[in-house]
């Protein structure tokens, strides 16, 4: 059984993190499925939206505690080991954002510590009526300060540090009012929901989501000025591809535009 699996519909691919009994976990073995998969799926001219789903009860319970544990028995109690961890788990996360392709959080059951920071980092996410979200390491007396990264960046700085130092978990309408998904959805109607944004976006012209979503993470880095002046030339680059100019003359002669990418 393979702890990732991949499932090709068409121009999307279904990653379905697949370790129910650990409650999907981002183990070491989770992590490294995750890093080869998008690095592959990156490089795939067939592949236009991902989304990331999860196999049983749960979405993605954040880092395998027991794993965690285990790696405590060295001279220096496991330090060199958590960073190692964490590092990888940061490459995952900034490869889902590097992707060219949208990729898309199907989320059911919880996302707690590192599985809500999968969530936020994610370019957009639908949930199921019923789930929850929570940075709850703290309950444990251990801070959620990566996932605090990503989730500080989709919801504002107060309502974060109150999940943050609460340990509280939130429920998918309040995910949804902060910010942290795009909707909620009935549960029996979460895969086809998510199924159905995945494939408007990927009926798109592929080569101008890809330089938008690139254009639209790096603009957040910076001010106002700056970001105006590096989006003018994205877009002047995106109106140089032959299919964008495709696309508006056919918007002109109201006819459905001939794409060849």
């Amino acid at each position: 059984m393979a702890i990732l699996e991949v499932t090709q519909r068409d121009a999307v691919t279904l990653l379905t993190l697949n370790s129910p009994e650990k409650l999907n976990a981002l183990s070491d073995e989770m992590l490294a499925a995750l890093q080869e998969t998008l690095d592959q799926l990156a490089d795939d001219p067939t592949c236009r939206v991902i989304i990331i789903a999860g196999a049983g009860k749960a979405f993605c319970a954040g880092h395998d505690l027991r794993q965690m544990q285990a790696m405590r028995k060295t001279k220096d109690n496991g330090a060199a080991a958590f960073a190692d961890l964490f590092s990888r788990c940061t490459d995952v996360m900034m490869r889902i954002q590097s992707m060219p392709q949208p990729v898309i959080a199907q989320v059911h059951g919880i996302a707690t510590a590192a599985g809500c920071q999968l969530v936020a980092t994610c370019d957009m996410a639908i949930a199921g009526e019923g789930t929850r979200f929570g940075v709850n390491g703290v309950n444990i007396g251990l801070f959620c300060s990566t996932p605090m990264v990503a989730l500080s960046r989709n919801i504002a700085p107060k309502k974060a540090f109150e999940m943050l130092t609460t340990g509280d978990f939130i429920s998918a309408e309040r995910a949804e009012e902060l910010g942290l998904i795009n909707r909620v959805v009935a549960p029996d109607a979460l895969a086809e929901e998510t199924a159905a944004l995945a494939e408007q976006i990927a009926a798109k012209l592929g080569s101008a989501v890809k330089i938008g979503k690139r254009a639209f993470y790096e603009q957040l880095a910076m001010d106002t000025a700056a970001a105006y002046a590096h989006t003018g030339v994205v877009m002047v680059e995106n109106l140089s591809y032959q299919d964008t100019n495709e696309g508006m003359q056919a918007f002109i002669e109201k006819r459905p535009p001939d794409w060849k990418q």
